[in-house]
C-alpha cells in the first residue's frame, strides 16, 4: 500500500510540474453598447500572478504564444514576486512585453505577495516596472482616448492586504468607460457605489491544485464560496475576469489548472457621459 501511494504521489508531482509548462492563451470578447463597432474595440493583454520564484514559462515562450495579435493595452495585475533577489528576473519579461508596443500603454497593479517585500525593495520593484514602461497604479487612474471616447484605466491596490481604496482610485472620474485593474477580485463586493464596465484580476491561480475542488481557497474570500475562482463572471450585471495566472506559488505544480494569459476584446461604450 505504501509503495502504491509513493508511486501515485510521484506521478502527480511530475504531472503537476509538466502542467506548469502548458501555457494556455484564452481570448475573451466583452461587448458594451458598441456591439457593431470593431473600430471601438480595445485589445487588452492581461497577465497576472507571475510569481517569478516559481515560473516555468520563459519570456521568449510568452511572446511566441501571443503571436501576431494586435495589443492596445497591457495589463499586469500583481503578484510579481516576494523576494528581493527575484527583481532582476522580472526585467527580461518586461523587455519582451515592451516589444509588443501596445498602442495605449502598459499598466500594472500590485498583489499581496509584492507587499511581502520591505519598503525599500518594494520601491525597487515599482521603479523597475516604471523604467520599462509600465505605469504603476496604486489607487489611481489614467485616461486614454480611442476615437474621441474616454477610457479610464482604474488601478485599485490590493484588497486582501488592506491597501485598496476604491474611492481614491475613482477620484476625478465623471465620464467615460471604466476599465479596472486589481489583484484580488474580492474587491468587487465592495464596489456597489462605483461603476465599472470591465474588471481584470487574478489572485486565485484557478486553484492551482484544483482537484477535486480547491478547498484550500475558502479562506481567500467570499468569491470562492460563490464558486468564482477563475474565468469570466458577472456581479449585478457587471463583468469581471479572474486569471489563472502565469506562475505558481508554494510548489511549482498545477493540477486541474494551467498557466494562463488572456487577450480581451473589449468594446468601448458609446455613451461617454456617465456618472459613476
Amino acid at each position: 500500500m505504501g509503495l502504491v501511494v509513493c508511486i501515485l504521489v510521484s506521478y502527480l508531482l511530475v504531472k503537476g510540474y509538466q502542467n506548469t509548462q502548458k501555457l494556455v492563451v484564452n481570448e475573451i470578447t466583452i461587448d458594451t453598447d458598441d456591439r457593431d463597432s470593431k473600430e471601438n474595440t480595445l485589445h487588452i493583454l492581461h497577465i497576472s500572478d507571475m510569481h517569478l520564484e516559481n515560473i516555468s514559462v520563459t519570456p521568449d515562450r510568452l511572446i511566441e504564444s501571443i503571436g501576431s495579435h494586435k495589443i492596445d493595452i497591457i495589463a499586469l495585475t500583481g503578484d510579481f514576486l516576494d523576494r528581493k533577489r527575484s527583481i532582476p528576473k522580472l526585467i527580461p519579461y518586461l523587455k519582451a512585453l515592451s516589444k509588443l508596443q501596445p498602442v495605449y500603454g502598459s499598466f500594472a497593479v500590485f498583489g499581496n505577495h509584492d507587499y511581502v517585500l520591505n519598503e525599500s525593495n518594494f520601491v525597487k520593484l515599482k521603479n523597475v516596472l516604471n523604467q520599462y514602461g509600465f505605469q504603476t497604479l496604486q489607487n489611481e487612474n489614467r485616461q486614454v482616448e480611442i476615437d474621441g471616447k474616454q477610457i479610464n484605466i482604474v488601478g485599485i491596490d490590493n484588497y486582501s492586504t488592506k491597501h485598496s481604496d476604491v474611492k481614491k482610485a475613482f477620484t476625478g472620474i465623471n465620464r467615460g468607460t471604466n476599465l479596472v485593474l486589481t489583484h484580488d477580485p474580492n474587491v468587487v463586493l465592495t464596489m456597489n457605489d462605483y461603476r465599472f464596465d470591465y474588471l481584470l484580476s487574478g489572485h486565485f491561480h484557478g486553484g492551482q491544485i484544483h482537484w477535486p475542488k480547491p478547498y484550500h481557497l475558502r479562506k481567500m474570500g467570499q468569491l470562492v464560496k460563490m464558486n468564482m475562482v477563475k474565468g469570466l463572471h458577472q456581479l449585478k450585471g457587471r463583468p469581471f475576469y479572474i486569471s489563472e495566472g502565469l506562475g505558481q506559488t508554494g510548489f511549482n505544480i498545477r493540477i486541474g489548472s494551467r498557466p494562463e494569459i488572456t487577450i480581451h476584446h473589449f468594446s468601448v461604450n458609446n455613451q461617454i457621459e456617465k456618472a459613476m
